[in-house]
């Protein structure tokens, strides 16, 4: 359920609505984010031996071969890896390689991009802070990285006064405690632990709980670090949701915890569901808030506490600074917004023809 993953969706769909044909190679077999009924697809079940890999690169051509594509975009890294790799075997079109993340992975990653960097196109990354440390890495040069910001569905995620009762009566929270959300694979560069150590050291005049959806390796730590400060009846764990505009909706304050982003989606998704934020000064958040929310250097556990119990505190009359923050994420960060900068960019490199696009993703690899 990965922010990537979702976003490959979200962009499939807007292109299908405009008229092009779109087809998915997964290097998974399987995928729990859905994907349009109209989008043709190759699911491999590709795992990391030579044969495998091999075998994955024989059936990834014959599919392209077959589809005659106009551009291949493929996204995160063992997709950009194996999409430049096909370049090697079959006669493709211009490679788009799309980063999803601030580090990509580390050093051997940055150095496998380099060495690889001459089979695509032009490489791609989701913030401006993102692309110049892939720069600074070595990874790839200046004149072969652009910026393409993700983007939100914002008819989803909207305000819903009718989503945030309902949601809020299902998890039995009434209408005099505060709740406080976070969104994120339970990950130690998603910091939910230092999350839980600052909301113990809020000091609230009203009754208030921390939710936090999705799941991940940091699970058994968050659990013994909530049975710590005694907190289960405050904190909850709610794993894996499918709702997440309705919790947005329900919540009366998103945070981020962040060590480690991109371009942290999740935010522009609160802001477009009018939901007050609290973010930790993670690569991509200023850029894609801008000075619509508080923002606190990361791991510094005093000043998150600070910044989530002043904003519970002050938003009594926050209505406008809700409407501006879902104007911003509609006009600079809207899918419709998303769509038309990958096909200019698609439009660059190849002359329009038959309208045809092929995504490469690992599918389960988020």
């Amino acid at each position: 359920m990965g922010g990537a993953e979702q976003q490959i969706a979200a962009l499939a769909r807007e292109f299908l609505a405009r008229g092009h044909r779109v087809a998915l190679i997964s290097l998974t077999p399987d995928c729990e984010v859905p994907m349009p009924d109209a989008v043709e697809r190759l699911m491999l079940d590709m795992r990391k031996t030579p044969l495998s890999m091999a075998q994955a690169l024989r059936q990834a051509r014959r599919f392209a071969t077959n589809w005659r594509p106009d551009v291949v975009n493929a996204h995160m890294f063992h997709a950009n890896m194996f999409a430049r790799v096909l370049t090697r075997v079959a006669d493709l079109p211009p490679l788009i390689c799309a980063a999803h993340s601030f580090s990509e992975g580390g050093r051997l990653r940055m150095t496998l991009y380099r060495l690889t960097n001459r089979w695509c196109a032009i490489t791609t990354q989701v913030s401006e802070t993102s692309r110049t440390e892939m720069v600074r890495a070595g990874a790839v040069s200046s004149d072969r990285v652009r910026v393409m910001h993700n983007g939100i569905d914002t008819t989803k995620f909207r305000a819903a006064p009718e989503l945030r009762e309902r949601i809020r009566a299902e998890l039995g929270i009434d209408a005099g405690t505060r709740l406080v959300l976070n969104i994120g694979r339970l990950a130690v560069e998603k910091a939910q632990v230092a999350l839980v150590d600052a909301f113990h050291r809020m000091d609230v005049s009203t009754p208030a709980c921390l939710l936090i959806a999705g799941d991940g390796p940091q699970r058994l730590a968050l659990e013994q670090r909530i049975a710590q400060y005694g907190l289960q009846a405050k904190v909850r764990l709610l794993g894996t949701r499918h709702d997440v505009p309705a919790l947005l909706n329900a919540a009366d304050l998103f945070v981020l915890s962040s060590r480690i982003e991109g371009l942290p989606l999740v935010i522009g998704e609160a802001l477009a569901c009018e939901c007050p934020v609290v973010a930790t000064s993670a690569p991509g958040v200023v850029e894609l808030m801008g000075d619509l929310g508080t923002v606190v250097p990361v791991d510094d556990t005093a000043a998150l506490a600070h910044a989530m119990q002043a904003s519970l505190a002050g938003q009594q009359n926050a209505t406008e600074r809700r409407r501006i923050g879902r104007e911003r994420i509609v006009s600079h960060f809207g899918i419709a917004a998303a769509a038309d900068r990958w096909l200019m960019l698609y439009s660059e490199l190849k002359e329009r023809g038959s309208h045809r696009v092929t995504k490469i993703h690992p599918c389960a690899d988020a």
